[in-house]
């Protein structure tokens, strides 16, 4: 069985999909499509635009779900996916992969996700650390015993947990984790505490445009971060999407739960290749591979 996974954000890089624009006219109207849409030129800050410009949540999501349904929509089909998944924002990007949202309605959801977000990042500070070498229990238990909120945000693959909250909570944790006997335990540059509870306002926000949006039931399902399992039905979709604002991204979980059901390659569509390299940590014989683009 193959699955289809979209990486997240962090996976962004100056020039991503200038190659798609230049060489596929799909692509390239796709593209001017999502520059109508936005009402700026996100593709001038994608090909040419400073890391800065970028770096920014309400460019960064929109960018990264741009490259990556467009080179699924280019890209070589030679191998038909049997469901999909993504990393956190990813889960877009594979929601039009899967037939269940269109690209231009992905495209509003992500943009209204990323300008909320950043909005609740404004008004309610936060931030996020990287926690390296511990087993996941003792991390939660560690957030679970500091004052103030702090949760485990990402379980991206085994010795590899992201948690998230408000900064002193973060930074204490941080500490008590350290001497727990955590390899890191670093602070990330990030604009605030995603999937965590001081995410609410933006899950509201969220909740609303995507109760207004036409959700298909999809041609195969996606396996989804807050449940890990593979899901269908087009309303609870729905509302898994708005819960995963303030939920834990369940990567390492996912991965195990499609190699459960069964399968045994994951290509991964969009910029960079995160993914693949948090799959081999999770299972080392589970094969991977980029989405390639066919010239059009």
């Amino acid at each position: 069985m193959n699955a289809f996974v979209f990486p997240g954000q962090g996976a962004q890089f100056i020039g991503m999909g200038h190659d798609l624009y230049q060489q596929s006219s799909q692509a390239k109207k796709l593209f001017e499509t999502a520059n109508a849409i936005l009402g700026f030129s996100i593709t001038d800050i994608m090909f040419e635009g400073t890391s800065e410009d970028l770096k920014q949540t309400r460019v960064t999501q929109p960018a990264i779900f741009l490259h990556s349904v467009i080179l699924h929509a280019v890209m070589n089909h030679t191998v038909q996916p049997n469901c999909v998944a993504g990393h956190s924002l990813g889960e877009f990007s594979a929601l039009v992969a899967n037939g269940t949202l269109t690209f231009e309605d992905g495209l509003r959801l992500v943009s209204k996700r990323a300008l909320a977000m950043q909005k609740a990042c404004e008004n309610t500070p936060g931030t996020m650390a990287a926690v390296l070498g511990l087993e996941n229990g003792i991390v939660e238990e560690v957030c679970k015993n500091t004052e103030g909120v702090v949760i485990a945000a990402n379980y991206n693959c085994p010795g590899q947990l992201v948690i998230s909250g408000a900064v002193p909570a973060v930074e204490k944790a941080c500490e008590t984790l350290k001497e727990k006997g955590a390899r890191r335990a670093l602070l990330l540059p990030v604009g605030g505490a995603f999937h965590s509870p001081l995410m609410d306002a933006a899950k509201k926000e969220l909740a609303e445009a995507i109760n207004n949006t036409q959700f298909n039931t999809p041609h195969f399902p996606i396996y989804q971060n807050v449940t890990t399992t593979a899901v269908s039905d087009a309303s609870q979709i729905q509302q898994n999407l708005i819960d995963q604002l303030t939920a834990p991204v369940k990567w390492t979980q996912s991965v195990e739960q499609m190699i459960a059901d069964g399968v045994t390659h994951f290509k991964e569509i969009g910029p960079g290749k995160v993914l693949q390299g948090l799959i081999k940590k999770i299972h080392r014989e589970a094969e991977t591979s980029s989405g390639e683009f066919q010239e059009s």
